[in-house]
């Protein structure tokens, strides 16, 4: 059974940052729509090279994605499917399918938007401006998280998005690295 704090963290994720016409659903163009507005932030445009590769990446992520959680077969993602994927990934992370560790790659690299392999503090904030969330609200989340370092590489990323996803310590420094739950 699926935590209280971690169907709040699973939801989340699916409420601020994927589900973006707030249907109850996720589909593609949910995926589509948030990679735009990130790309469209960064002053990249379709036909641009990481642009392409933004697009590339996501499609990737979504196949995967689709294919381990859409249980009813109907192209969408609701809020039950999502909590159970994440439940399923919380049991095997360290086995987990290729596409988790894609999908871990695609935000990290979102919020890289200086592209040096690192998330420095600024960055976290940026990108989480985005979703509405604050910039005091995401500096704050991103210092936890960070465990007070200036920056975190790919690999501390990825454990702390790891532990975003399994652990049920409100205190675990993973647990803000979508921002602060709300």
């Amino acid at each position: 059974m699926v935590s209280d704090f971690r169907t709040k963290k699973y939801l989340h994720v699916f409420n601020t940052f994927i589900d973006v016409n707030k249907n109850g659903t996720i589909d593609k163009n949910d995926f589509l729509v948030t990679m735009r507005n990130v790309a469209k932030k960064r002053g990249y445009n379709p036909g641009d090279i990481i642009y392409k590769f933004m697009e590339d990446m996501l499609d990737l992520v979504w196949d995967g994605l689709i294919k381990a959680a859409d249980a009813d077969s109907d192209g969408t993602i609701n809020k039950d499917e999502w909590i159970k994927l994440w439940d399923e990934y919380s049991k095997k992370a360290e086995k987990a399918d290729e596409w988790y560790q894609l999908y871990a790659k695609c935000i990290f690299q979102l919020i890289d938007a200086g592209s040096d392999g690192s998330i420095d503090d600024q960055e976290f904030a940026d990108f989480f401006e985005n979703f509405g969330i604050s910039k005091d609200k995401s500096l704050e989340s991103f210092k936890k998280a960070a465990g007070g370092k200036n920056k975190v590489n790919w690999e501390e990323y990825f454990t702390l998005f790891k532990e975003y996803f399994t652990s049920d310590d409100v205190n675990a420094p993973g647990s803000c690295v979508f921002g602060q739950i709300n």
